[in-house]
């Protein structure tokens, strides 16, 4: 069973129907109660990072992901959800969960934002074998080729200060990170829901790769 945890922003419906049309198990909950006992999470977002922070803060929430990720409970973010992972935003100079240590940054380029569309992933497979829990990991990427196309809506882009937690990266007038791992947290820059076959596609691979969490 995947927890979409809710907290007022996110596109819970997208990634619920994503979830239905994969026959994967899942609720959506803001309920303190309900995360606490969770298996597996989902951290959606759409906004800001200080509105984000807020909401959570408000609901309890935020206490409640940093414990279940210490336990080991694996989780993924998803756009704002992915850069509330790490230890601040300038959006709004907001300090986040602290689950990866770095800073999210605006785009400097002179190409339009937010960056709204298709654009590739590139993985950094240094990175990748480098990383622990390997056949756990491996699995998330099963079926997803290298410079694969996703949808991402975004302004504003993670800087983690552990380079090796960089799985894979996009180019959108600079590199920047697009997918990041450590241990049992996984970030995505990108909307999976929105990304048709290969976003469903690595959806269900993060259900399979948590079963064995």
């Amino acid at each position: 069973m995947i927890t979409i945890i809710d907290y007022g922003l996110g596109n819970l419906a997208s990634i619920a129907n994503a979830l239905k049309n994969l026959e994967i198990p899942y609720e959506i909950s803001s309920n303190v109660d309900i995360l606490k006992n969770a298996k597996t999470l989902i951290l959606p977002g759409v906004g800001a990072a200080s509105q984000g922070m807020k909401n959570l803060k408000t609901r309890g929430i935020d206490k409640i992901i940093i414990q279940q990720t210490k336990k080991g409970i694996p989780i993924l973010g998803i756009c704002l959800g992915m850069q509330l992972l790490l230890s601040s935003s300038e959006e709004g100079n907001v300090d986040c969960l602290g689950l990866i240590e770095g800073e999210v940054k605006k785009f400097n380029t002179d190409l339009k934002v937010p960056q709204i569309g298709w654009n590739q992933i590139k993985y950094q497979n240094s990175n990748i074998k480098n990383q622990k829990y390997k056949p756990k990991i491996k699995k998330i990427f099963q079926n997803i080729p290298n410079n694969s196309y996703f949808y991402f809506v975004n302004s504003f882009y993670c800087n983690p200060k552990n380079k090796s937690l960089i799985t894979a990266t996009t180019d959108y007038g600079k590199k920047f990170c697009s997918i990041l791992i450590k241990k049992n947290i996984i970030g995505v820059q990108f909307h999976p829901e929105k990304s048709r076959d290969v976003g469903l596609r690595l959806l269900k691979n993060f259900y399979e790769s948590s079963l064995s969490f």
